[in-house]
C-alpha cells in the first residue's frame, strides 16, 4: 500500500520553509509515497475541513527553495488547547489516509506535534523540523534553527544601515528586534552590525524587571556616549524584555490580544516608544533632550529569500525528516550534528517542570556573550571608579560626581560581572 505523507507549517514564518517543504516532498516522492500539503497549519483540519488540503508534486518544488514566504502559509491555530480539536485532527488525518505527519515550526508547533504523536498511540509517525528566527528550541549547543542566519544576515544590514544614519544625523534609534523569550537575534545582529548596546532578557537574574531598571541603562549609555564627544547611537533591544517586566509597569499588556498559544501580541505592545519616553523623561532634568527614532525589526526578516546557508541547511533537514519517516521512525525532532540528522527524541525536549519544550536561552557565561558586552558602550563600575571618567560623565548631567554616583550607582551595579567596556566612543 501506498504511504502518504502529510506537510504542515505553524507559527511565524522563517526563512527556508519551502526548501524543507520541497526536500522532504522529493524525497518521499522518490521513495513512491503519495504527499499532501496543509495549508495554514492546524486551522482548518481541527475543524475537519479538509479544502485546504493540496497534492504536492515535482513540478510545484522545482526551484521552490529559493524562495522565502511559506507555499503552504501558516497558523498559529494550536489543536492541543481542547481536547476535541487534537481528536478532529487525528481523525482528519485518518480521512486522508495519512500515516506520515512533517510539522514544520517552534515550541508550539513541536508541542502539538508530540502531543499528537502521543495521542495517536502508534497510528501515525510524527516528525518535526526545528524552524524560528528566534533561534530558542533546544537543539545542540553551536546548531542553528533555520531561518535565523538569514534572519541576522538582513537585520544586520539594516541596522548598519540605521547605524550610519545616527552618525550622519547625531540621533539615537532603538531597534526592536524579535525574540520572545530569548535574546539570540537581538544579540546577533547586535553583536554582528557593531551597535553601540544590545539588551536580552538573558542579562537581567532578577524576575520581573522594572522598566525604570532598562530606562536607566539606556539613560546610562547615552550619557557616557556624550561624555566621549559621540551624541549618535543605536540600542538593539530584543522584544521579550516586556515578557519580563512587571506588568504593573506595562499598563498597555492588559489591552494587548494574545494568540492561540496565550502570547501576548508583542507587535501590539510598542516597546521601543515606551522606553523612549521613559529615558527622555529621565533625562530632561538634566538638561538633555536626544532626538530617539524607534524601529520595529521582525516581519521585513520573517519572509525575506533565504541565503546559501538556509538553502542548504533547510533541504537537508527536509530530506532528513523524509528519510526519518522511511526508515520507520517517529516521535522525534529533527537536527543536522557535524553534517549528520541526529534525530532528537520528543521526551529529550521536555521541560520536566512545565511539560513543555524547553526553550534555549543566550548562554550568559559564554565567551561569544563576554566579547559581545565587552565591546557596547555601557555605564560600569569602571567608570565610577575612575575619576576622570566619573568626572565627563557627572558634567554632561550637571551633576557633582557624587550626585551621579548616587543616581545611577543602580545602573553600575547590574554590569557587576560584566567585562571592562570599552572607554572609546568609537563603537
Amino acid at each position: 500500500m501506498t504511504e502518504t505523507v502529510a506537510i504542515l507549517v505553524g507559527g511565524g514564518p522563517a526563512p527556508g520553509i519551502n526548501g524543507v517543504i520541497s526536500a522532504a516532498t522529493i524525497r518521499c516522492l522518490d521513495e513512491g509515497w503519495k504527499v499532501l500539503g496543509i495549508e495554514q497549519g492546524f486551522k482548518w483540519i481541527m475543524r475537519g475541513d479538509l479544502s485546504k488540503v493540496v497534492p504536492l508534486t515535482l513540478e510545484r518544488m522545482s526551484r521552490l527553495h529559493f524562495r522565502g514566504g511559506s507555499l503552504l502559509k501558516t497558523s498559529r491555530a494550536n489543536p492541543t488547547k481542547n481536547p476535541s480539536h487534537l481528536a478532529q485532527v487525528l481523525k482528519s488525518l485518518d480521512q486522508l489516509g495519512v500515516t506520515g505527519l512533517v510539522t514544520i515550526g517552534g515550541d508550539d508547533t513541536c508541542f502539538s506535534a508530540l502531543s499528537l504523536e502521543r495521542a495517536a498511540q502508534g497510528r501515525l509517525r510524527v516528525v518535526h523540523v526545528p524552524k524560528t528566527i528566534d533561534n530558542d528550541l533546544d537543539l545542540p549547543q553551536g546548531i542553528s534553527t533555520f531561518g535565523f542566519q538569514t534572519a541576522r544576515h538582513v537585520g544586520t544590514f539594516a541596522v548598519t544601515s540605521i547605524l550610519e544614519d545616527a552618525r550622519t544625523t547625531g540621533h539615537w534609534f532603538f531597534v526592536v528586534a524579535m525574540g520572545r523569550k530569548a535574546g539570540h537575534l537581538a544579540l546577533g545582529i547586535g553583536k554582528a552590525a557593531g551597535a553601540t548596546l544590545t539588551m536580552i532578557p538573558e542579562e537581567f537574574r532578577d524576575r520581573p524587571i522594572k522598566l525604570a531598571t532598562v530606562a536607566d541603562i539606556l539613560a546610562g549609555a547615552i550619557i557616557k556616549r556624550l561624555s566621549l564627544g559621540r551624541e549618535d547611537g543605536v540600542a538593539v533591544l530584543a522584544e521579550g524584555l516586556a515578557e519580563i517586566m512587571s506588568p504593573d509597569d506595562l499598563t498597555a499588556l492588559a489591552s494587548v490580544a494574545r494568540d492561540d498559544h496565550g502570547h501576548v501580541e508583542l507587535a501590539d505592545l510598542d516597546l521601543g516608544r515606551v522606553l523612549k519616553e521613559e529615558v527622555l523623561k529621565r533625562l530632561a532634568p538634566y538638561g538633555l533632550s536626544p532626538t530617539i527614532r524607534v524601529k520595529d525589526l521582525g516581519y521585513e526578516l520573517r519572509c525575506a529569500d533565504p541565503i546559501p546557508f538556509d538553502m542548504e541547511y533547510c533541504r537537508d533537514l527536509g530530506c532528513s525528516a523524509a528519510e526519518y519517516l522511511i526508515s520507520g521512525g517517529t516521535g522525534a525532532m529533527v537536527s543536522i550534528v557535524n553534517g549528520a540528522c541526529s534525530p532528537i527524541p520528543f521526551g529529550r525536549i521536555l521541560d520536566p517542570a512545565t511539560q513543555r519544550t524547553r526553550v534555549r536561552m543566550v548562554d550568559v557565561a559564554s565567551e561569544s556573550y563576554r566579547i559581545a558586552r565587552r565591546y557596547m558602550v555601557r555605564l560600569d563600575e569602571s567608570d565610577f571608579a575612575e575619576r576622570e571618567r566619573l568626572a565627563r560623565c557627572a558634567a554632561v548631567a550637571g551633576l557633582t560626581a557624587e550626585a551621579f554616583r548616587e543616581r545611577f550607582a543602580a545602573v553600575a551595579a547590574h554590569e557587576r560581572g560584566a567585562p571592562a567596556l570599552p572607554s572609546s566612543g568609537n563603537h
